[in-house]
């Protein structure tokens, strides 16, 4: 069945996933500001991908949500999230979900306040893509992996939606287990990426001890925290990525975008703090990218 789904923020993820349910066929509309919204209006988003090929979709766009939607994909960077969530009316969404694909863990106290607690559901993405040019979207890795957090009665219906657009999707119940897996293992490879401007592969042999060390501290503070999440299973991932990988940190590097450090290196750091757990790696690391 056909729905309606507003995407807010259509950069590297938003993008791809709004192109992914228009091309299954439901009614997309992407917000943002006028220069990407004029964009999409005209050329819709042209996708090059590792995983689904290239394609392009086409997509409604606005600067703000003006009508009401079934869903609501958030996907905008953590520092423009206050801003970003005037293009959505709370009343707008009804009943409707709202799944944000950001960094970090620190925006769900952000969403609740504005959309409210039960429509807020925690999600995270473990997918490498880029928006290298409004409504232009490059999707380097071989895998789009969704999961999220809450009961499978509810949200069973929005994994069988974003499954059937070419993703795989699952329902976890533990909301803790589930942003701190994602941030397990992103925290550790977006800091060495862009500490050291290297792709994963480089990382995995020219700095294996480094990046062993840093897995190890960011897993404890996940621990403590409720992720549960095991410094194994995150370097293992790390081995069966493509050597070729950058995290979406190291790509705002190197197009001189501000960095998401706060909301990923900070977030490992307070949670750090909270907990008593010594994170030497991660604290020197943190510091040396504020200090560019």
């Amino acid at each position: 069945m056909s729905r309606t789904i507003a995407v807010l923020g259509p950069g590297g993820v938003g993008g791809l996933l709004a192109a992914l349910l228009s091309r299954a066929g439901h009614r997309v509309i992407c917000l943002a500001g006028e220069e990407t919204v004029r964009a999409l209006r005209e050329h819709g988003v042209r996708v090059t991908s590792r995983q689904y090929g290239a394609f392009t979709a086409r997509v409604e766009a606005d600067t703000v949500l003006r009508e009401p939607a079934g869903l609501c994909l958030v996907s905008v960077k953590h520092g423009a999230l206050g801003t970003a969530l005037d293009r959505v009316p709370a009343p707008l969404l009804g009943d409707g979900l709202v799944l944000p694909f950001l960094n970090g863990v620190d925006h769900m106290a952000v969403l609740r306040g504005h959309f409210g607690t039960d429509r807020v559901a925690a999600a995270v993405i473990r997918v490498e893509s880029a928006r290298t040019a409004p409504g232009v979207i490059e999707h380097h890795s071989p895998f789009t992996d969704i999961d999220l957090a809450g009961s499978a009665e509810r949200l069973d219906p929005v994994v069988a939606l974003l499954e059937a657009a070419g993703t795989r999707a699952r329902v976890l119940p533990d909301e803790n287990a589930v942003l701190w897996g994602k941030l397990a293992f992103l925290a550790p490879f977006a800091l060495l990426t862009t500490r050291y401007r290297l792709p994963i592969g480089a990382l995995r042999t020219e700095r294996r001890a480094e990046l062993t060390a840093l897995v190890a501290e960011v897993c404890a503070v996940a621990r403590a925290s409720g992720g549960g999440t095991g410094a194994e299973r995150v370097l293992a991932g790390y081995d069966g990525f493509p050597a070729d990988g950058k995290s979406s940190m190291l790509r705002d590097a190197e197009a001189g975008r501000p960095l998401e450090l706060d909301a990923i290196g900070g977030a490992v750091l307070r949670a750090a703090a909270r907990h008593g757990v010594p994170v030497p790696v991660t604290e020197r690391l943190v510091a040396e990218l504020a200090a560019g």
